[in-house]
């Protein structure tokens, strides 16, 4: 069953405004077997695109901390706080290893915590455990 997770095909919203980190998280996210992935550079542009009834509900939110507008520290703690959002697992990567930033990230109900500069087998170590423990049993909202 693990297999298969690890290579179901699936959507991401990254949330990153660094584009250099962005193209870097989309080439990892690609070889996991990403089919859709949106970036958008805030906060604010990451839950206008939550909120949208015409996009596609993401199957996880790969979410930087430090952004213009709304940070991510906000952004989770928002996500986590909407009953129509919560459930989307949050992978927050970033260049943040202090202790407050990590516990505050779970404190918010984070999935998994991944510092910058990625090492990439604990990112996609990451995504794998949320493969295995939540896409294949989470059931979508339907569409209203």
């Amino acid at each position: 069953m693990a297999a298969a997770a690890a290579t179901r095909p699936y959507d991401v919203l990254l949330v990153e405004d660094d584009l250099a980190d962005a193209m870097l998280i989309q080439d990892a996210l690609a070889e996991r077997g990403t089919r859709n992935l949106t970036q958008v550079s805030d906060g604010v542009e990451a839950l206008e695109y939550l909120r949208d009834p015409n996009n596609e509900r993401p199957d996880l939110i790969v979410l930087d901390l430090n952004m213009p507008r709304m940070n991510g520290r906000e952004f989770l703690a928002v996500v986590k706080e909407d009953p129509d959002l919560r459930t989307i697992p949050v992978v927050v990567l970033t260049t943040s290893a202090a202790p407050d930033d990590v516990t505050g990230a779970y404190r918010h109900h984070a999935n998994a915590y991944v510092t910058k500069p990625v090492n990439l087998e604990d990112f996609e170590a990451a995504v794998r455990s949320i493969d295995a423990f939540y896409l294949d049993i989470a059931v979508k909202p339907p569409k209203e």
